[in-house]
């Protein structure tokens, strides 16, 4: 049986157990005090988050495939990036000048010369689009397959990665003491696992790898005293539990054994404090991603997956960005040319050295890297006073130029996977506003994610709160040029 088929015969159909309060995330941050003072009534309703896990990692966990995604948020500019307009109008091309790739026919602009250099190591999407032009609905669409083109809160539908961690979580025990579905400054403001709940969200990493001071909580307990009391207080509830088992009719309380021998794995097995410990990287590797935020992101997102990590998210934002710390570049944001080049160099060390590292290091078979934003930027510059002083933004007033939201064309970028690599597929018009050739929607693009995990997106359905089975994916097959 493939690892399809077997995803699937574990999870069409099935209901998915939803926390409450009581989360994992919030277990984790209720730290060694909490763990002995959970209340009965309140951790039985409590659900296993991931199965089982034990200090060493067998060979077919190790073996299985892993994604990482690249988040851009707000949405990068395809014309000033992976699709320029040479020919376009003043009004449209932008001031940057392109550069070959080591792909014939395929050019970048001059903002991307580390990734020209290595374009025969990925391959470039430029026909995606979406149907929404907010970004709540932008990013519902592209990760979770959301067809509602409105603005919501909190998606209906969960996200790629939650859906993964619960899917693989219904395959068996897991015997990595690494989470399954890391983010490092994941993206959080449009995406989760509605549904699902939240014992499928990522183990969250937040904070600036690059600082020096830079520490993960709740991992890898190194005083020998606090782990073995640690210990003491789990057997202690044990014992007290014992009575309550004969009373047990849904299995809970075995649930949360599952749940919190995780917990107890991720604070006192020490290779968990190993992975996430960017020290242990020489100073020659660290640099070559850059030192700053988000070299050591993408760096440790390496070594996350390398070490079995399954899905792992990291969001590009912040002061790198410049003055609104995000790529969101409308003019009353940014200067978008100057953005672009504030924040062009760090990103192209950034995913050129990911890129490079995974294939140098053999993992560019299982370790799939998808980098994109919620949508491209509109073809056609637009001018308006920007509203603030600071990094790629003039003082309050000035009139500077700007790109907005624009769904129905963009670019990203797909490299590892086993892929064929060094090509670029579909097209965009003379000026870049339209999808013109191999058209690729959000459909496409979460099966392909999908048929790389081993999940065969077009026969999956998993419960939603209503107990109706829902497709993971409603529309769209696998982009034949991105599966290997």
């Amino acid at each position: 049986m493939s690892k399809s088929q077997t995803a699937s015969s574990h999870a069409s159909c099935i209901g998915p157990n939803n926390l409450g309060p009581g989360s994992r995330r919030s277990f984790m941050r209720l730290g060694i005090a909490g763990f002995a003072s959970m209340s009965l009534p309140g951790v039985m309703r409590l659900q296993a988050a991931s199965p089982v896990t034990s200090a060493n990692s067998s060979s077919n966990e190790r073996e299985k495939t892993a994604v990482i995604m690249v988040w851009k948020p707000g949405g990068c500019s395809h014309i000033d990036t992976y699709d320029p307009k040479p020919l376009a109008g003043s009004e449209y091309r932008g001031p940057f000048s392109t550069i070959p790739t080591k792909v014939p026919g395929m050019q970048f602009t001059e903002l991307l010369p580390r990734q020209a250099k290595i374009a025969d190591k990925f391959t470039i999407l430029r026909s995606m689009y979406q149907g929404a032009g907010g970004h709540p609905a932008g990013s519902m669409q592209l990760l979770s397959g959301d067809s509602d083109t409105r603005d919501k809160p909190k998606p209906r539908l969960p996200d790629w990665m939650a859906v993964t961690n619960y899917l693989r979580a219904q395959e068996g025990p897991r015997t990595n003491p690494l989470p399954a579905y890391v983010g490092v400054n994941p993206p959080t403001s449009y995406n989760g696992p509605a549904y699902l709940g939240d014992a499928y969200s990522p183990f969250s990493v937040t904070g600036d790898p690059n600082s020096p001071n830079f520490v993960v909580p709740n991992i890898g307990l190194t005083d020998q005293n606090e782990t073995k009391r640690l210990a003491r207080r789990a057997t202690l509830r044990q014992k007290l539990d014992t009575i309550e088992r004969a009373f047990d009719q849904q299995g809970e309380l075995g649930a949360l054994d599952e749940f919190e021998t995780q917990a107890m794995t991720l604070l006192t097995n020490p290779r968990t404090k190993d992975a996430f410990d960017l020290s242990q990287e020489d100073d020659r590797t660290r640099d070559r991603y850059g030192r700053n935020t988000w070299g050591q992101q993408l760096l440790l997102a390496r070594r996350l997956v390398e070490a079995g990590v399954e899905v792992l998210t990291s969001s590009l934002r912040g002061p790198l960005c410049g003055r609104v710390n995000n790529w969101d570049d409308h003019a009353v944001n940014h200067h978008v040319f100057d953005a672009l080049r504030f924040r062009a160099d760090a990103y192209d060390q950034a995913v050129t050295a990911l890129i490079e590292d995974i294939h140098e290091r053999g993992l560019d078979k299982r370790v799939l890297v998808v980098v994109t934003g919620e949508f491209g930027r509109t073809p056609k510059i637009s001018h308006q006073p920007s509203t603030g002083v600071g990094n790629a933004s003039a003082p309050a007033g000035t009139k500077q130029p700007g790109r907005d939201h624009w769904p129905r064309a963009f670019s990203n970028l797909w490299a590892g996977g086993g892929i064929e690599t060094g090509r670029f597929i579909g097209a965009t018009d003379k000026r870049g506003e339209d999808s013109v050739e191999r058209r690729c929607g959000p459909g496409e693009f979460l099966s392909t994610i999908y048929h790389h995990l081993g999940i065969d997106s077009s026969n999956v359905l998993i419960k939603d709160f209503n107990g109706r089975p829902t497709p993971i994916v409603d529309h769209g097959r696998p982009i034949p040029e991105l599966i290997s």
